[in-house]
């Protein structure tokens, strides 16, 4: 035990961890904005969508030299209740929008951040990018695979800090396991397992209604081809419907798939099965509530083992274990717990959690130029997996995937979900 702490004592003078990303992008090209000019001015920032989006607004309170400027939902009790919040802790209220793009107007408007459904993520950021403010998106980011793209090419075209809202990423202890990991601390790591449970009920079936006067339900849809409104919808189920999200996966899943990616210190996946199905209620959902995601990395693999709706109380399941030559490594929580081949507890570390460091180092690095610590196209690679596991479970196939050419293996019906239709006059554009 002894032994080992020194080893990690050791390891951390000379380890960086601003430099943990199995991916290597090179220096970023950052415009500067207005609150690069110096370090202490405001960064002005307007947040969008305010359920999950409360957070958000909490931070950019909490931050030092931010000040919330506006604050977007298409539910005008929400941005009553968020300006009302906001009223409390800085001087100026911030102003209420319904349409984010008139945010977008405010060209002294300096980022966004977007908590919106999935089928947002995307074009709102990308529209945010050509209106030269930085994005902050919080996960998945992409609603398909070819958004994904877009999303980067929008970031780079535009010179923006594009920050993915995955963020254990930016826990100090989550990245010196990275780190000890990819040092060799249970040698060579070879696979990552990966579990989530949930006590989710049903969202039984909904029934076509008026939509309520607060909602503008239009904008909700927004990108999204038209569907008419339900009752158990909005604002969370939409989550399991595949016109609007992304199923479990890519709901709690990327957490995990992206620190496995991370650990395993890879990238693009040759093969990937979901297997699984709706075992727990006759309802409206279209997405699995119990399945697993497998990836083969070729010399690594990883796997995801999702229960949305059995809580499994008697399993002890891990967030993330890895699988090394010499021992194994365990992510729960903040912290991390080094085990020998024998199942032993060799040693544990706790840190710091929550959103306000991942949202610090985004408002960081829009001062600064520098790469944020999820750089959307790091964000990205992994949020594939999620939509390459959810393609498999749709499709009923194995999904055999390129990564030098990153596209999917003559699979036409696999290949037809790589992109969206959209509602007309909705499709992003670079």
């Amino acid at each position: 035990m002894k032994a080992f702490s020194m080893n990690r004592r050791s390891f951390l003078k000379r380890s960086s961890l601003a430099s943990l990303s199995a991916t290597t992008l090179g220096s970023l090209h950052v415009a500067p904005s207005k609150a690069a000019a110096q370090a202490s001015q405001r960064v002005r920032v307007g947040v969008m969508g305010l359920g999950r989006g409360m957070a958000h607004v909490r931070a950019a309170l909490a931050l030092p030299h931010v000040e919330l400027a506006y604050v977007c939902d298409v539910d005008q009790q929400r941005i009553s209740q968020a300006i009302e919040a906001a009223a409390k802790s800085q001087p100026q209220k911030p102003k209420g929008v319904a349409d984010f793009r008139r945010m977008l107007d405010d060209k002294e408007l300096d980022a966004v951040m977007i908590a919106t459904c999935n089928h947002w993520h995307a074009p709102a950021s990308i529209l945010a990018c050509s209106a030269g403010k930085h994005v902050y998106v919080e996960k998945p980011g992409s609603h398909n695979p070819q958004e994904g793209i877009w999303m980067v090419q929008s970031a780079r075209k535009h010179s923006r800090v594009v920050q993915m809202g995955n963020q254990r990423r930016s826990w100090p202890a989550i990245q010196e396991a990275m780190a000890r990991l990819h040092a060799g601390v249970i040698g060579e790591t070879t696979f990552a397992r990966c579990w989530y449970d949930n006590a989710r009920g049903s969202i039984g079936k909904g029934n076509p209604i008026p939509t309520p006067p607060h909602l503008n339900y239009d904008l909700w849809q927004g990108p999204a081809p038209r569907r008419p409104f339900k009752d158990n919808l909005v604002h969370y189920n939409w989550h399991w419907h595949w016109h609007w999200g992304n199923g479990e996966l890519g709901n709690n899943g990327i957490h995990a798939l992206d620190l496995a990616r991370w650990g395993l210190q890879v990238d693009y996946p040759i093969k990937v099965t979901y297997n699984g199905g709706r075992y727990h209620h006759d309802d409206d959902q279209e997405t699995p509530d119990t399945a697993i995601a497998t990836y083969d990395f070729g010399s690594k693999g990883a796997s995801w083992d999702g229960s949305s709706c059995h809580p499994r109380r008697s399993e002890a399941n891990d967030f993330v274990r890895f699988y090394g030559t010499k021992g194994m490594l365990a992510i729960n929580g903040t912290g991390y717990e080094v085990f020998d081949l024998d199942g032993k507890s060799l040693e544990s570390h706790k840190g710091e959690g929550g959103d306000l460091g991942h949202m610090g180092n985004f408002f960081e690095c829009i001062r600064s130029g520098k790469r944020p610590n999820s750089e959307i196209e790091v964000g990205q690679i992994s949020t594939l997996l999620c939509h390459l596991g959810n393609m498999a479970y749709r499709t009923s196939q194995t999904i055999h995937f390129d990564p030098k050419e990153r596209r999917i293996l003559n699979q036409p019906e696999a290949e037809a979900l790589w992109e969206r239709d959209y509602q007309e006059g909705w499709k992003p554009l670079i």
